[in-house]
């Protein structure tokens, strides 16, 4: 395939961390000092969005998943107002220096006794408006929080946090409908600051399930948890090993010497809230309903992936290749989960998209193995006396490596059809390119339906990034779209910590 265009058509420059934030902390101070009318101090938060390695929608059944922090970034700043007025502003990043506004009243989260309202009718006021919907994600922290400490007060809210309002800011550069979480980064950069605005301290993993509990019950998109956990806890250049069940966070694995993954955004808008990604949860959901019917209880705690492809194989053929909502219900009762319904009119295929996240379970294992691998390769030789800048990325693994990415992606087209015409030209475009060229494998990310295409890179191989180029300018001659790179990692809120950010 001939070249075409430069590298720097695609590569971006890049921001470090701590540069994106004094940039955050001069737009406080600048273009939005007029929010920011009250005498109270204002706190803030940064949260990356995050790169989906392995694992993917297998999330929701306790899969293992391998996440990175990106780059790419939300920030947040949070100060009381004494009024019951929440005033919250988003920089609009397809117009620089404009800002989209909304405004809630405490009303819409708790009513005139003091109680937090139920969280259906919550939801009902904050995302009725398709305009104002972006600001749930925001306002839905506030709600969460005060309901997480009304629990032992019966929901009654405190008097002093029911009455305060919040003037809010967030801005953010994490990609949107590109399946990078940049709901979760808006999500846990507020809620971060919030809770440093409070003076409260959750634990990390509290702090991230809340705000799953927003995205599935205040905004109602049936996502899982890696995002918000990755965009929490991510360690830069490190991959978040998590196992989803709900969420046992087993480590960090640092990506090997040499090994470098980045992200290819198509540019298709994907969404979490989308009904291929719901009807692909449902369908697993129905499937494990089948097994624990046929099985006498197993897996006990709704989590397929505590199955092994053997075992799941014992009762793959019990669970039908297709099936109306209506007679699923009719003979199997509802759901083991709580954020989804059944459409009685739809057809689900549940046999396949319960086998997907077993077996990507498993792929996920074999690919985190072959990073130990790979890493203890390396300090091997560095221990023989082999000088760092000479050693290139183990052959055997980095190519098992990438064909485990290749098989993701293919499952994901054709078990849960979360596919997408534009992201498998991606996929196609690096493994032809191939391993001679420093490109090993491709998979599309998150909850597919487009967004971007995590890729396999040997970065000790010189052409790997004019290879990416020309995947990059293959895929723009096709498409007659520019892709966007995603490249570099940053660390999560938690490693970054939460701040106070001074006025002018």
């Amino acid at each position: 395939m001939a070249e075409t265009g430069t590298i720097s058509d695609f590569f971006p420059a890049g921001t470090p961390a701590e540069d994106q934030w004094q940039q955050f902390e001069e737009l406080v101070r600048g273009d939005a000092a007029a929010l920011f009318d009250s005498v109270a101090p204002i706190a803030g938060a940064r949260a990356p969005g995050r790169l989906d390695v392995m694992g993917g929608v297998a999330d929701y059944s306790g899969s293992m998943v391998l996440e990175m922090p990106i780059e790419e970034a939300a920030c947040a700043a949070w100060q009381w107002r004494n009024d019951r007025r929440l005033h919250i502003r988003s920089m609009n990043l397809e117009r620089p220096g404009s800002f989209d506004a909304c405004e809630f009243d405490m009303d819409d989260l708790v009513d005139a006794y003091g109680y937090l309202r139920p969280v259906e009718e919550v939801r009902f006021r904050l995302t009725s408006s398709p305009s104002d919907r972006w600001a749930a994600y925001i306002a839905g922290c506030y709600y969460v929080m005060l309901r997480a400490y009304t629990q032992v007060s019966g929901g009654k809210a405190d008097d002093r946090a029911g009455e305060l309002g919040a003037n809010i800011l967030i801005s953010s550069s994490v990609p949107q409908g590109a399946g990078v979480s940049s709901s979760a980064a808006i999500e846990v950069a507020t809620m971060h600051a919030l809770n440093a605005a409070a003076g409260i301290q959750p634990s990390d993993l509290t702090l991230a399930a809340w705000c799953q509990r927003v995205e599935n019950t205040v905004v109602g998109a049936p996502c899982g948890i890696m995002d918000q956990v990755t965009s929490a806890l991510g360690h830069q250049d490190s991959l978040l090993v998590l196992r989803c069940q709900p969420h046992d966070l087993m480590g960090f694995q640092r990506t090997p010497p040499a090994w470098k993954f980045i992200g290819i955004d198509s540019r298709v808008k994907h969404s979490v809230g989308g009904s291929a990604y719901t009807a692909a949860r449902v369908g697993a959901f129905m499937g494990l309903k089948i097994i624990q019917l046929e099985s006498g209880g197993k897996p006990r705690e709704n989590y397929l992936c505590k199955l092994s492809p053997a075992e799941f194989f014992e009762y793959r053929e019990l669970i039908p290749e297709s099936i109306t909502g209506k007679d699923f219900l009719d003979l199997y009762g509802q759901l083991p989960d709580a954020v989804t319904t059944v459409d009685i009119d739809k057809v689900y295929y549940p046999r396949l998209c319960a086998e997907h996240p077993v077996l990507e379970n498993d792929r996920v294992k074999q690919f985190f193995g072959l990073m130990q691998i790979a890493s203890a390769r390396y300090e091997d030789a560095i221990d023989a006396g082999q000088e760092v800048y000479t050693i290139r990325a183990d052959t055997e693994t980095i190519e098992r490596a990438g064909r485990l990415m290749v098989q993701s992606h293919e499952s994901y087209s054709n078990r849960i059809k979360l596919g997408s015409a534009e992201t498998d030209i991606i996929v196609r475009l690096v493994t032809e390119i191939g391993p001679e060229d420093g490109l090993y494998g491709a998979k599309i990310t998150g909850g597919g339906a487009g967004g971007t295409v995590a890729v396999l890179c040997d970065e000790s191989n010189s052409r790997w990034k004019s290879a990416i180029n020309r995947v990059c300018s293959g895929y723009r001659s096709q498409t007659g779209v520019s892709p966007r790179i995603i490249n570099g990692s940053s660390p999560g809120a938690i490693e970054f910590g939460a701040r106070q950010i001074m006025r002018g």
